[in-house]
């Protein structure tokens, strides 16, 4: 009896602990707090049996207690696929669908960084879109080549993949640049899942951890999860961008109808302004500005030379289209196309005389491009008109010129008048540039040198048989390439020699016989089509010149050498004349310097790194040599092989 009554006792105090496990999963207890019972028990004196009930009982209430916590992590999960979903749904530009995306693996991985990969159909591999969480620029910018790394072989299979430890896994196919990207990010554990529309991977969705983590099965379908619902945003992004550009085209024909019916009006109003125009005496200033106010654009007006004479707007005269489109325009003899500009000539019979050129794109309505024509005709016609009293002014500068360089010394006074009277004060300094064209200058080269001097109010004419310019300024180096520039379109081989400057009238003959000197010089030495001064020529140049600058031939030609010595306290010059000295040989000139050969090789090495590579040969040998002999006749000294 006693025994039944024992046991009926174990039997209710078992199930009061049962019921202890159905508390402990009511109010949500940590798992430790499941051990309580079974502790309670043994401290009461529970027989083995009802110890082992316990343990059973235990065991099936942690097991319902994970089946409500995945229960619960799967509602969540859900909700939050539902949340991303709706969020993605509610964007309309593809750079925030993709933030969105990674923000989102982010968090539902609960990963140190996530980021997408999109791909490039015309590279074939593919290139980071956007990340979250990192912090490595060159991870930012790495691109996956097929089957490279982990992204290349997500991408190349169109299957997840996932891998506890990158660095240590041998199945990914691993390169250097990728390595590096991931290496700097300090990424150790990464989950990749592909980005599918229409079984083709447009891209990869990763999740990384910067410590080793094994990413369970659901980490993955997540992933996956998210991957479809942005594979779908995405794709609803491009159709919303198609249907834009849909409406924008369909906007921009409607624009295109009214633009049409507004050219009819304007093409009216241009003929009857234009009109106006000639019989008032309008200059080609008026037609630049009217064009350019009528069609809304920057309009420039070119001479024969396309040097521009008249602007409306501010187009950009050094836009390489302007050019290409005149070329094509005198070609073609038609209305031209090039880069930003439309190029209509200005012609009167076979006689090109400029071009009217409109800054804009290919797609110049066909009313405004017929506006162009007529306003180059007109353009014609003024430009005849201006040439004409051009030529006059032209031809009354040369013969000032003519007379400066023939007789300078008959009444200065006179010269300086007629120099006043063209706009050319005489007093002011001025270079004299000579041009050689190797024959007769021909009418296009006569215009072009008589623009220039007239625009750069200086005087420009024939001597001689070669082209004259005198131009006002200071620097006769920086004004012989330009004239040559200038002047090369109307031209071929141009030899120009500069010289000055000069600041009176009898100066001005002086620097046109060393400018004269300057070309023949360039022709004897074989460099036509050169521009240069005599300065520029060196040993030569000094020899030629009516002022015989030692001390500057010298500077320019040994200067380098001078400086290093005075800084450093060394002797390179001299090193340089034993070594000529020596003819070349460095043991010879060891013995004049009385230093070690060692000392010497190492002193032209230095010269070398100073003069160039070339100092040792032919004319600038020479002229080196020639520049170290007039440095230590100026300085008092002696050869090298003299001095002890």
């Amino acid at each position: 009896m006693r025994a039944d009554h024992d046991a009926d006792a174990q039997a209710d105090r078992a199930t009061s602990f049962g019921r202890v496990f159905l508390d402990l999963l009511s109010s949500e207890s940590p798992v430790t707090e499941f051990e309580r019972p079974i502790l309670e028990a043994c401290a009461a004196g529970a027989t083995p049996a009802v110890l082992a009930e316990l343990e059973a009982a235990k065991l099936v209430a942690l097991h319902v207690r994970g089946e409500i916590e995945e229960r619960r992590r799967r509602e969540a999960e859900l909700a939050a696929l539902f949340d991303a979903a709706s969020d993605l749904a509610a964007l309309r530009d593809l750079d925030s669908v993709l933030r969105a995306i990674v923000r989102r693996a982010r968090l539902l991985l609960g990963s140190d960084m996530a980021y997408l990969t999109l791909h490039d159909p015309g590279a074939g591999d593919t290139y980071m879109g956007v990340t979250a969480g990192s912090v490595s620029g060159c991870f930012q910018h790495v691109r996956l080549g097929p089957g490279e790394g982990l992204g290349g072989l997500v991408a190349e299979r169109a299957a997840p993949y996932a891998t506890a430890g990158y660095f240590g896994d041998e199945r990914l196919r691993h390169t250097p640049a990728i390595d590096r990207a991931v290496r700097e990010e300090g990424l150790v554990a990464i989950v990749g899942v592909p980005l599918l529309q229409s079984r083709s991977v447009i891209g990869v969705l990763f999740a990384g951890d910067r410590r080793s983590r094994t990413f369970a099965a659901h980490d993955v379908s997540l992933l996956c999860s998210l991957a479809a619902h942005a594979a779908i945003a995405i794709d609803a992004v491009h159709l919303l961008e198609d249907t834009r550009r849909a409406l924008d085209e369909l906007n921009t024909a409607n624009q295109l109808l009214k633009e049409q019916s507004a050219a009819v009006e304007r093409a009216s109003q241009a003929h009857q302004l234009f009109t106006e125009l000639v019989l008032s005496g309008g200059q080609a200033d008026d037609i630049a500005r009217a064009v350019a106010a009528m069609l809304g654009r920057d309009v420039v007006i070119l001479g024969e030379q396309d040097n521009p004479v008249a602007v409306g707007g501010r187009p950009e005269l050094d836009d390489p289209g302007l050019t290409s489109a005149a070329a094509r325009a005198r070609a073609t003899r038609h209305a031209v196309c090039a880069g930003n500009f439309w190029a209509v000539p200005a012609t009167a019979g076979a006689e090109h005389l400029g071009t009217l050129a409109l800054r804009s794109g290919p797609d110049l309505p066909e009313g405004d491009r017929l506006i162009l024509e007529r306003a180059a005709m007109v353009t014609a016609l003024l430009l005849l008109q201006g040439r004409s009293v051009a030529e006059a002014e032209h031809r009354v500068r040369g013969e000032l010129l003519s007379d400066l360089l023939g007789a300078p010394h008959q009444d200065p006074e006179s010269l300086r008048a007629r120099g006043l009277r063209l706009g050319a004060d005489l007093d002011r300094p001025h270079v004299v540039v000579v041009v050689d064209a190797r024959s007769e200058p021909s009418p296009r080269l006569r215009a072009a040198a008589a623009h220039l001097a007239a625009t750069r109010h200086g005087l420009a004419g024939d001597h001689d048989g070669r082209m004259v310019l005198l131009l006002p300024g200071t620097d006769p180096a920086a004004a012989a390439p330009e004239v040559a520039a200038a002047l090369s379109h109307a031209g071929t081989r141009l030899t120009v020699g500069a010289a000055g400057p000069s600041g009176c009238p009898p100066a001005i003959n002086s620097a046109y016989s060393q400018a004269c000197r300057c070309v023949e010089a360039l022709l004897a030495l074989g460099r036509q089509g050169a521009a240069a001064t005599l300065g520029e020529l060196g040993f030569l140049g000094m020899l030629l010149s009516d002022h015989k600058d030692v001390p500057g031939f010298v500077r320019s030609v040994i200067g380098c050498l001078l400086d290093y010595d005075a800084r450093k306290g060394t002797d390179l010059v001299q090193t340089v004349e034993a070594y000529f000295g020596s003819g070349g040989n460095v043991t010879k000139a060891k013995d004049a310097l009385h230093v070690h050969v060692n000392t010497v090789t190492q002193r032209l090495d230095r010269v070398t790194s100073l003069l160039g590579d070339d100092w040792q040969l032919g004319e600038r040998a020479l002229e080196i040599r020639l520049a170290v002999y007039l440095y230590r006749l100026r300085a008092g000294g002696r050869p090298a092989e003299h001095r002890k």
